[in-house]
């Protein structure tokens, strides 16, 4: 922990209060599977998630909380601290969260499609009847979900999404999520990725209405090799898929504690992780850590 005011913490992140205006938002190595989170760090894991958030801020260009890596006019970080922060903390603007998570899904999966398959819900509600498992849709939908303290966020409906939120806020969160997650996906397809589906966090600072948290990152993210797309059969992503499945091979309820990762599995994560940002930023990861 750091000599800061500790505001929370996450499966991932720890959350820190510089001063009345601004937060250090600081991406461990911490991976969480099946709502648990496990034994094993993935090493540079946090920073891979830094280091996408901070190249798509810039990218997008969209209001957003982010201001700064610099840590030197912190007080209270020693040396040992600067160290460890590299790369994976930002100074960021204080926000009022908006207690909607923001998902948007260009593609037929995971929940959804299991929802899909079993007769329709909240995500599927406006879908056509006859698609298939990854299927792309034929425009990108809005699929809010509440956001949990533990466990699973819950998919709502859009009825529900606007009572909680009113008409006018539902209406720009789903204009401004869509917009982001139609330019990412087609930064992310002239790389050879497809951003399948993605969830956005918003608040208010100042009245103004920020992208907040990390953003388009494997975490947040459903990303696949475009190569590897086949409607109507899983495809593999760069995320903790790696992870979930060598855990489905092992005698264990999805219950606290989880099984250790052998080292080849940390291995092959952490492979996984700095692969989505090479391909997906076009730069090095040695290149990043290097600044």
């Amino acid at each position: 922990m750091l000599a800061l005011p500790h505001i929370a913490s996450g499966k991932v992140r720890e959350i820190y209060e510089i001063d009345a205006d601004r937060l250090l938002f600081v991406a461990t190595d911490r991976i969480s599977a099946f709502d648990v989170v496990l034994n094993q760090d993935i090493p540079d894991k946090g920073r891979v998630l830094t280091g996408l958030s901070l190249h798509f801020f810039e990218y997008l260009d969209t209001p957003n909380h982010f201001l700064s890596t610099d840590l030197s006019g912190i007080p209270g970080l020693t040396d040992d601290d600067l160290d460890w922060l590299h790369g994976r903390a930002m100074v960021v603007r204080r926000a009022e969260v908006i207690p909607v998570e923001c998902v948007v899904r260009g593609y037929l999966y995971g929940s959804s499609w299991r929802e899909y398959r079993d007769g329709g819900g909240p995500t599927t509600e406006h879908l056509p009847a006859g698609l298939r498992l990854a299927d792309k849709l034929d425009e990108p939908i809005f699929t809010p979900a509440t956001k949990e303290a533990s466990g699973h966020d819950v998919n709502i409906d859009e009825a529900t999404a606007r009572e909680i939120l009113g008409d006018d806020l539902y209406e720009e969160l789903r204009r401004r999520s869509i917009d982001i997650y139609r330019r990412a996906a087609d930064y992310a397809a002239d790389r050879g990725v497809i951003l399948a589906d993605t969830k956005f966090e918003f608040g208010f600072s100042d009245g103004e209405l920020l992208l907040i948290d990390e953003v388009l990152t494997p975490d947040s993210s459903r990303y696949w090799p475009a190569d590897r797309w086949e409607p109507g059969s899983d495809v593999p992503s760069f995320d903790k898929q790696y992870v979930r499945e060598w855990l489905e091979t092992r005698d264990w309820d999805k219950t606290p504690p989880a099984p250790d990762l052998p080292d080849e599995i940390v291995a092959g994560t952490r492979a996984r992780y700095i692969e989505a940002y090479e391909r997906i930023t076009g730069r090095s990861f040695d290149e990043y850590l290097s600044r």
